[in-house]
Formats: structure tokens, C-alpha cells, sequence
């Protein structure tokens, strides 16, 4: 979860360039559509985010489970 929230972030952070682009350049601005895909950063970030959370459960999980069987023994 974290690498794909990581490829949405950069995809968004990419769009965003691209999209702020033609106010430096003076040309034409994109079409909204172009800005919606400028909220990928936000996304990637959040699934990034939730991967790692996700993780850290996971590593606690297991070392609680080690630490049980090593009590018990």
C-alpha cells in the first residue's frame, strides 16, 4: 500500500506541476479536469499513510503473538 500511495503521490505532484505550469508561461490554463488530477497527491498520500498505520499493526500483532509464546514457555 505504501509503494502505490507513493506512485498516486507522484503522479498527483506531476499533474500539479503540469497544471501550474501555464500560469508561468502564460498560455492558455488547462481544463478542470486537468486540476482533479492534481487531488492524486492528496489521495496517495492518505493511502501511503494508511499502508504504513497499517504496518505498524501488523508488526505489533506479531510481536505481541512472540512475546506470549515466549512467556508462556
Amino acid at each position: 500500500m505504501v509503494r502505490v500511495g507513493g506512485i498516486v503521490f507522484i503522479v498527483g505532484a506531476v499533474a500539479t506541476l503540469v497544471t501550474v505550469a501555464p500560469l508561468f508561461l502564460g498560455t492558455e490554463p488547462f481544463p478542470p479536469i486537468a486540476y482533479a488530477v492534481c487531488m492524486l497527491m492528496g489521495l496517495g498520500f492518505l493511502i501511503a499513510g494508511a499502508g504504513i498505520l497499517r504496518s505498524i499493526a501488523s508488526q505489533r500483532r506479531e510481536a505481541r503473538s512472540t512475546a506470549s509464546r515466549s512467556a508462556a514457555a
